[in-house]
C-alpha cells in the first residue's frame, strides 16, 4: 500500500550488510531475508561489496543492490551534515581520525539507496554498518523505520584493538557514539540478551531499549546439509576420534588455547583437530601448530560449502572463544547432533547451554580446563535428540516470525 510518492512501501524492507563474507551476521541476514519474502515481504539486501564467503548463498529471487562509493574525507563530511548537532560526537572517532568507520565511503549512496526506493523498514546489523544506516536515513529524511541489530559484544571488541589502538581516539570515543547514534533507532535487536547488557551498560541506553531476537540459525535445509557424506580421510572407521572448530581464524576465537589445549590431551590419546574458517591468523597458528609437533593431526581447510556434515561426523564440537555475540556455530552442531563444549565467555554461549545442561561450560583462556572439558565430553557425550530439541529454539521459523511481529508495529506505530 503507498499512499504518496513520499510515503514507501508497507510490505517493502531493505537489509544492510557491508559484505557477504561467511561470518555469522551475514549468514543470519540472509536466511532472515528468505524468511521474511517467505511471509510475503518485498525484500532487497542492500551490500557495499557484494564479494564473500556467502555470495553465493543468497536465496532465489532476492534482489541484491551493491552501493558505489566515494572518497573518504567527502564522506566524513557526509557523515557530519546527516546530523550537524552531534559534532562533538563525530570529531574524534570519525572526522580526525586517521581510519574512519570502514563503511563510510558508501554512506551517499545508502541514502540515494533510500530516497530512491523508500523501504517500509531497514534492518542493518554489525554496529558500524548500523551506525551507517542511521546517518543514511538522516540524509535521506525520509520515513523508513529503522532496526539496528547488534550481533557482537561490543566492549570486547573494542578492548581487543588494544591499549595503543584505543587511547588514539577512534575506539575510545565509540561508546558516546554509539550512544547517540542509536537512541535514533526505531528498535535495537541484539542476538543474546548478554549483548544486550554490555549494549546498555556501554551506551548508557536503557536497557528497555532492546530486544532480543536469536540468530535464525537452524534452518530447513540443515539436516538434509548435514547427512552428505564427507570426502576427507579422517572421517573413516577405524581412525582416531575428530574434535572439530570452526569460525574466523582471529583473535576473538582463541585458537590457540585450543591447540594448547589439544596438545595436553595427545598426551594420553590420540585425536585429530580440525578448524573450518579462514582469517588473520592461520599463519601464526599454522606455526603453532608446528611447534606443537601436531601437524599430522591437526588441519586448517580453510572455508568449506558444507560444515554441517562435518558436524555430523564429528566426535565432539569445540568453542574456545574469548568472547560471542550469540555462538551460531554451536547452535549449527547442535542441530547436527554433535555434543559441544565452549568456553563461558561473553557472550551467548552460557544461554545457548542453558547453564551448562546442554554441553560443558570452561573458563576463557584455560586450556587445562578445556582439556578437561573436552576429555569429559568425550567419555559422557550428551544424545543427539536432547541436543536437536533445543537447537530448535533458534530456529528460522522463530527468528522469521520475531521479526515480522517487530516490522508490523513499526509500520503500524506510523
Amino acid at each position: 500500500m503507498e499512499s504518496g510518492t513520499n510515503r514507501p512501501l508497507a510490505r517493502k524492507i531493505a537489509v544492510y550488510v557491508p559484505t557477504l563474507a561467511g561470518g555469522g551476521a551475514e549468514t543470519s541476514m540472509l536466511r532472515l531475508c528468505e524468511a521474511l519474502m517467505a511471509r510475503g515481504y518485498a525484500v532487497e539486501l542492500v551490500v557495499n561489496r557484494k564479494t564473500g564467503a556467502s555470495a553465493d548463498r543468497i536465496p532465489q529471487g532476492l534482489r541484491v543492490v551493491e552501493l558505489s562509493r566515494q572518497g573518504k574525507l567527502l564522506a566524513r563530511l557526509t557523515a557530519w551534515r546527516a546530523y550537524p548537532e552531534d559534532w562533538r560526537f563525530l570529531l574524534r572517532p570519525v572526522v580526525f581520525t586517521r581510519r574512519p568507520v570502514m563503511t563510510l565511503p558508501y554512506l551517499s549512496a545508502l541514502a540515494d539507496y533510500l530516497r530512491d526506493n523508500r523501504p517500509a523498514v531497514l534492518i542493518s546489523a554489525m554496529f558500524y554498518a548500523n551506525l551507517l544506516a542511521l546517518w543514511a536515513r538522516g540524509l535521506a529524511k525520509v520515513d523508513t523505520r529503522l532496526v539496528v541489530s547488534e550481533h557482537t559484544t561490543v566492549s570486547k571488541y573494542v578492548e581487543d584493538r588494544g591499549p595503543r589502538a584505543i587511547k588514539r581516539g577512534r575506539w575510545r570515543y565509540l561508546p558516546s557514539l554509539l550512544a547517540r547514534v542509536y537512541a535514533r533507532a526505531d528498535a535495537i535487536v541484539t542476538v543474546s540478551d548478554g549483548v544486550a547488557a554490555d549494549l546498555a551498560a556501554l551506551t548508557g541506553l536503557s536497557g528497555g531499549r532492546f530486544t532480543t531476537i536469536y540468530n535464525p540459525v537452524v534452518w530447513p535445509g540443515l539436516v538434509q546439509a548435514a547427512s552428505q557424506p564427507v570426502s576427507h580421510p579422517w572421517f573413516v572407521d577405524g581412525e582416531p576420534a575428530v574434535i572439530l572448530a570452526a569460525g574466523r581464524l582471529d583473535s576473538s576465537k582463541d585458537y590457540p588455547t585450543l591447540l594448547d589445549a589439544f596438545a595436553r590431551m595427545q598426551a594420553n590419546r590420540r585425536l585429530r583437530l580440525i578448524i573450518l574458517g579462514e582469517g588473520q591468523q592461520r599463519a601464526l597458528l599454522e606455526k603453532r601448530i608446528h611447534e606443537l609437533g601436531l601437524a599430522h593431526d591437526v588441519q586448517l581447510p580453510g572455508w568449506v560449502d558444507n560444515p554441517y556434515a562435518y558436524m555430523r561426523q564429528a566426535r565432539l564440537f569445540v568453542l574456545s572463544s574469548r568472547w560471542e555475540g550469540l555462538g551460531n556455530v554451536l547452535i549449527e552442531a547442535m542441530a547436527c547432533g554433535c555434543p559441544v563444549v565452549s568456553t563461558d565467555c561473553e557472550h551467548g554461549p552460557r544461554e545457548i547451554l542453558d547453564n551448562g545442561r546442554y554441553g560443558r561450560l570452561v573458563p576463557v583462556g584455560d586450556a587445562v580446563a578445556l582439556a578437561a572439558g573436552i576429555e569429559q565430553s568425550l567419555e559422557s557425550p550428551d544424545s543427539a535428540d536432547h541436543l536437536r530439541r533445543r537447537a530448535d529454539d533458534f530456529s528460522v521459523q522463530q527468528a522469521g516470525d520475531r521479526y515480522a511481529a517487530l516490522i508490523r508495529a513499526l509500520i503500524d506505530r506510523r
